[in-house]
């Protein structure tokens, strides 16, 4: 256990464009193009895109005509779901030789508590090298880390020299860090929030600290805790290795706001894909108890609309329907409500006498 008086040491590791990278480490003729993995129809959306897609403006969520029309030399890849798990299999792997407290957040990241390691010094910055060196070395991938006393730096962190890079904040230089932060680098400050700032005359975090949590709540709500938080560094939250899930979900936030229902019900058929792919993975002591969608409008307003049971794609687009389009919206997710039951699976015959 960590001692709550012991400084932890945390990761946060992100595979560079994992799907695209694993698409053009199976095929060099695509190395030196602009790549996207996704859909192949117009109407279809994208799930990523390289490095090289990146600078003519495609970006994950987009639709692929709209990809294509930004970089007509744009090759699109279909999605590859089972090859991507075998080889963040192979990752997650890795991660357990130097910690059994990983926090997988999708196919491609986790934040590893590296805090108790005795290898590598106890050094989290050689442990995070080493990971990268044999992410590299196995599965000719790289991989970017953050290294931070919490969560919350550590995941900013590994953005902070991508691609291939990491970047360590270390407990003496949390201060200076967050201090000369932009807001807009903040975790749930997009466009709208960043004008809004901006138009405080917020910047940086410092220009944060110049106000009281009251007041940061009175101006932006429950957000206002996390502007307070965040802007100082602070973040206790513990990795958790091993939680009983309550829900399952996909979502893509959009690069372009949307304004009508059957743009949704496109995103919609696009998640359900990765959506199954994910919930068929659960253990088998999971129950579906109920199917929800989630949207967000260009104001941060979450919407969420749900039943009980399941019945697959069309309960999600009975669920759209039902929902009344007042702004555009800039997040879609699907997902379903879960219950755990430990009995589940047992044979009957165990329990005889």
């Amino acid at each position: 256990m960590t001692d709550a008086k012991q400084q932890r040491k945390i990761i946060h590791i992100d595979m560079d464009c994992f799907y695209a990278a694993v698409e053009m480490r199976d095929n060099p003729k695509l190395s030196n193009k602009p790549v996207a993995v996704g859909g192949t129809s117009p109407r279809s959306v994208l799930c990523t895109c390289n490095y090289a897609a990146r600078k003519y403006g495609v970006s994950s969520a987009m639709s692929t005509s709209f990809a294509l029309k930004k970089c007509p030399e744009l090759v699109i890849v279909p999605v590859n779901m089972a090859k991507y798990q075998e080889v963040a299999k192979s990752i997650r792997n890795i991660f357990h030789q130097f910690t059994d407290l990983v926090e997988p957040l999708s196919l491609d990241e986790a934040y590893l508590d590296v805090t108790n390691n005795q290898s590598f010094s106890n050094s989290a910055t050689l442990i995070a090298e080493e990971i990268r060196r044999q992410i590299y070395t196995k599965e000719n991938l790289t991989a970017s880390a953050g290294v931070a006393p919490n969560k919350f730096l550590a995941k900013i962190a590994s953005g902070w020299n991508k691609p291939n890079g990491i970047c360590v904040i270390a407990p003496n230089q949390v201060d200076d860090f967050v201090t000369n932060l932009r807001v807009d680098k903040l975790f749930g400050v997009g466009k709208v929030t960043a004008d809004k700032l901006h138009r405080l005359n917020i910047k940086t975090c410092a220009d944060l600290h110049k106000f009281s949590l009251h007041e940061l709540v009175n101006k932006f709500g429950k957000f206002g805790v996390a502007l307070y938080w965040q802007s100082r560094g602070i973040d206790n939250r513990p990795v958790i290795a091993d939680r009983k899930r309550k829900s399952l979900s996909v979502e893509h936030t959009l690069t372009d706001d949307v304004v009508d229902k059957s743009q949704i019900e496109l995103i919609i058929n696009n998640l359900f894909n990765s959506f199954t792919e994910r919930l068929s993975k659960l253990n088998d002591n999971y129950m579906v108890k109920g199917q929800f969608i989630k949207l967000k409008d260009n104001q941060f307003k979450s919407h969420t609309i749900e039943q009980s049971g399941f019945t697959g794609i069309d309960g999600f687009i009975e669920l759209l329907n039902k929902f009344q389009l007042t702004a555009p919206i800039r997040l879609v997710g699907i997902g379903v409500r879960l219950e755990y039951d430990l009995f589940i699976g047992i044979q009957p015959d165990l329990f005889e006498e």
